[in-house]
């Protein structure tokens, strides 16, 4: 890949950065309230966001550069193995159509902000509602520190080194995010979205012609993975297990993180979030296509320094410099969409469940925004220094450990919804198991995600997360069953 600069790709590049600039710090204007000083109003955008602004915004955050990074360089490396994230995609919109209606309604008739308000409300436990946020807080940092990852990708490309450029970028998003909230990110995936299906379709479209068609894709594909020895364009029949526990485990843990559900309790109603489950399939389409381009790598007979590279490259080799430097702008803002959102999930948590609940419980409205927009700034920066300062690896070991540990408040944040029978002790003690165990059987398989298992003599391999969160859930009934019950008063 080359990594000289184009004059053309970067004007591009910097013409949409600075719109979306502008457009991040008219957002504080935009479906403006009274003020911005109550959290709900910062954090959450007044929960008055309808069918297509949470459709952006959801799809905004969920699927994020990283994503489009990430994805297509996984199929680069192993082939069929790295499609699990589009089975994920598609369980999970059920769960969303069923679920998460019923915990918006939670949120909105109490007053909640975050999953620690919910789960402090139904349980009256702070032992528990202190799991759930420091779960949340501490899955979200990596996330957000990998879609500077993704930022680095197109830097590179662009033929920006060093740490200026990364560093601008974030001290920009943070700026605008403190002054506007969740308006800002909300108004940006309009743009972020629009520009990413244009690129995708663009690519899926002109790139197979270029490299002589799919079948011809799919033949280079298959022949680097047999010549390397390893990866393949069809899952190996030891892999079924594992690929499909896989995908129902991150389907579970994918709304139970801070951004995923500050998108959901922003919404207007409980059928603004319906539309969207029916609705965001259409992003699982757009991840699918974005999954072969690691396919036309090989075709493209690229040669790459790093997987992550495989989606700029393509669009350097393969693209005039104007259409490079929309795709590299696409991705880029790809990641500031997210990383706002992330930061302002885990401002939330920290403000109504730590500050709020162990620092200053007689906090105003405005303290409470005040905090949250400080935090967001200082998670940013957390981020930042992660990436600046620690091996990639750290931050890709930590993201793959949070999600093994966000999926553990699954128990705590769901089963209330539909049922009294379950105790704060109980789930505390489940969520303790599964957070534990789940990180030591990471740490002992080398820090992968899989773990080998043998039922009736025949041998599996099954993702972690959800092994420690059968093992959560019973932790979560025995305890239930062997402690006394006691009332639980509603907070």
């Amino acid at each position: 890949m080359t990594t000289e600069i184009d004059p053309t790709a970067l004007a591009v590049f910097i013409f949409f950065f600075v719109l979306v600039t502008v457009m991040g710090f008219i957002a504080a204007r935009w479906r403006r309230p009274k003020t911005l000083a109550r959290i709900d109003e910062w954090g959450l955008g007044g929960r008055s966001f309808g069918t297509w602004i949470t459709w952006f915004l959801v799809g905004g955050d969920f699927y994020t550069a990283y994503t489009v990074i990430a994805v297509p360089a996984l199929v680069y490396s192993v082939g069929a193995y790295g499609f699990f994230a589009l089975p994920y995609t598609i369980i999970v919109y059920p769960f969303v159509f069923m679920v998460m209606p019923v915990l918006w309604k939670r949120a909105k008739d109490n007053g909640y902000v975050t999953a620690g308000d919910v789960v402090h409300g139904q349980y009256g436990s702070r032992a528990l509602e202190l799991a759930v946020a420091i779960t949340g807080v501490i899955a979200t940092m990596p996330y957000i520190a990998l879609q500077l990852v993704g930022m680095t990708a197109v830097f590179k490309a662009l033929g920006l080194h060093g740490e200026i450029p990364l560093a601008a970028s974030f001290i920009i998003l943070a700026l605008y995010t403190y002054s506007a909230g969740l308006r800002a990110p909300a108004l940006i995936a309009f743009v972020k979205d629009i520009m990413i299906y244009i690129v995708v379709i663009a690519a899926i479209a002109l790139i197979p012609a270029k490299l002589g068609g799919y079948a011809n894709v799919f033949a280079a594909a298959d022949a680097a993975f047999k010549a390397k020895g390893s990866g393949s364009l069809l899952l190996a029949g030891n892999q079924y297990v594992a690929y499909a526990t896989l995908a129902l485990g991150s389907a579970l843990a994918a709304f139970m993180y801070p951004h995923t559900l500050t998108g959901i309790f922003a919404s207007n109603s409980g059928r603004t979030i319906r539309k969207n489950a029916a609705l965001l399939p259409a992003y699982t389409l757009l991840l699918g296509l974005l999954a072969l381009l690691g396919y036309m790598g090989h075709a493209a007979g690229l040669k790459l320094e790093s997987a992550n590279d495989v989606v700029p490259a393509l669009f350097q080799t393969l693209f005039s410099g104007w259409f490079a430097g929309f795709a590299f702008a696409a991705i880029a803002i790809g990641a500031l969409v997210p990383a706002a959102v992330m930061s302002i999930g885990a401002a939330n948590l920290f403000t109504r469940n730590f500050w709020k609940a162990y620092i200053n419980p007689q906090v105003t409205e405005a303290g409470e925004a005040k905090v949250a927009k400080v935090t967001s700034l200082i998670v940013k920066i957390g981020a930042l220094l992660v990436i600046l300062f620690l091996p990639t690896q750290f931050a890709l070991d930590l993201q793959l450990l949070g999600g093994i540990w966000i999926m553990q408040t699954l128990p705590a944040l769901v089963f209330g919804l539909y049922s009294n029978w379950f105790r704060g002790p109980g789930l505390l003690a489940g969520w303790v198991v599964g957070f534990f165990g789940g990180t030591y059987l990471v740490w002992i398989n080398g820090l992968k995600p899989l773990q080998a298992i043998s039922l009736g003599g025949t041998p599996f391999t099954v993702y972690i997360g959800l092994l420690a969160l059968i093992a959560n859930i019973v932790a979560a009934v025995i305890v239930n069953v062997v402690t006394p019950a006691r009332a639980t008063a509603r907070a």
